[in-house]
């Protein structure tokens, strides 16, 4: 399995072509595919550390893309559209999407652009939130205790991580519902759902939790008193 930089999923053939010349050239390992199918063919056998999105893919939707892609992964997803309207921008953003590019774009912005994403992703070297005995793993995305892998599912991860990164302030429902799911009608049910799978694998009492706190009215805090 091979890791690249950036994976260009598109199906205007020459402009993709360019872009990944362009890129390639300048030291961001990348690859192109047309369609979903290809998409999840590459990504079954090599990882990538960010997606360039088209939104028109043919058969295929680059928004059902981004939904079935959040629902594993994390990484940063860049679309890139000649579509101008707002609700498409709108769309873009809320199912998971980090920025929106409007075509025609400038191959040296465009580069510039991933790049500073892709610095602000792998964390300048710092890719690791530690609490207690348990690491998050940010370019792994994966969570451990004293070195072993708890198992989480791709929402309980997103949620987690914000929580820690966010750490010692109360933070309010509203506020998850935007910044994890994307979604500002997400139901207090599967909030709850969430946070009380994450205290029974985090917490050693999940009743009485140490980390992840009820602030009654409002929403939850992350309480780490090393931080």
């Amino acid at each position: 399995m091979s890791n690249y930089d950036c994976l260009i999923i598109d199906d205007e053939e020459a402009l993709s072509k360019s872009t990944c010349e362009f890129f390639n050239m300048f030291g961001l390992k990348t690859y192109w595919v047309p369609d979903e199918k290809t998409c999840f063919e590459f990504l079954s056998n090599n990882t990538v550390d960010l997606i360039l999105l088209d939104i028109n893919l043919g058969n295929s939707s680059g928004f059902e893309i981004c939904r079935k892609l959040r629902k594993t992964t994390n990484i940063p997803i860049l679309f890139i559209s000649a579509r101008t309207s707002d609700d498409d921008i709108l769309i873009a953003l809320n199912i998971g999407g980090d920025d929106y590019i409007q075509k025609p774009y400038s191959l040296s912005v465009l580069l510039a652009k991933v790049n500073a994403v892709l610095k602000r992703y792998r964390g300048s070297g710092d890719n690791k939130i530690s609490f207690g005995n348990h690491t998050i793993d940010i370019g792994l995305e994966k969570l451990y205790y004293e070195g072993s892998e708890i198992k989480l599912k791709a929402m309980e991860y997103k949620l987690l991580l914000y929580l820690a990164q966010n750490r010692n302030r109360n933070i309010t429902k509203e506020e998850l519902f935007n910044k994890v799911w994307g979604d500002a009608i997400t139901g207090d049910g599967t909030l709850n759902v969430h946070i009380r799978r994450l205290r029974e694998k985090i917490e050693e009492d999940p009743n009485n939790p140490q980390y992840i706190k009820t602030v009654w009215g409002t929403g939850y805090v992350f309480e780490d008193k090393k931080d």
